[in-house]
């Protein structure tokens, strides 16, 4: 899968919360974890990162939507039930992405959505749990952005293998004159 993506969440106040978020984004291959505003420390976070991602993954902290940055082309998607969000198993996802996930109790800032070039949305009928979202999205962009191919029409068959990806000759441009 080319791109990169990364995973945060705005306004945490749940340790558990903060320690699953962040394992589910390692188990996915998240290339960075953040928070903005975070209301816990990430020390506290240890006891449900059981992947100790903190030692395989950056973590930036921010605390305030003011000094959030992003690398350049990254697209920032915001992750909120809203009447206007996208519903997920319509969005495309971006090669290069930020998906960001509100705290427990409250939603994504106003702050923050303004920021988010996208807003999508889990179509369930009641919200869920912060960690839930993360892997409900993080394997939607698996399957579709990882190279999988259309699910098969009949159940429980498998799709197609691909075959091992071979590398060609390299390809070398003209030089200019």
């Amino acid at each position: 899968m080319r791109g990169y993506f990364a995973v945060g969440v705005d306004g945490v106040s749940k340790a558990m919360n903060l320690g699953n978020l962040i394992r589910i984004s390692n188990a996915f291959g998240a290339s960075f974890f953040f928070s903005v505003n975070a209301q816990v420390k990430l020390a506290d976070a240890a006891q449900s990162d059981t992947s100790h991602a903190q030692g395989v993954m950056p973590y930036y902290a921010f605390r305030s939507v003011e000094e959030f940055r992003l690398p350049v082309g990254c697209r920032l998607i915001g992750v909120e039930i809203a009447d206007d969000a996208t519903e997920l198993p319509r969005f495309r996802h971006p090669q290069r992405a930020a998906y960001v996930f509100g705290s427990e109790r409250l939603s994504v800032s106003e702050a923050m959505l303004k920021r988010c070039e996208f807003v999508v949305k889990i179509p369930t009928r009641f919200s869920i749990n912060v960690g839930m979202a993360g892997a409900i999205v993080l394997y939607d962009r698996l399957i579709s952005l990882g190279g999988y191919p259309a699910r098969p029409v009949a159940p429980g068959r498998q799709g197609e293998v691909p075959p091992p990806h071979k590398w060609g000759e390299p390809m070398m441009r003209p030089k200019r004159k």
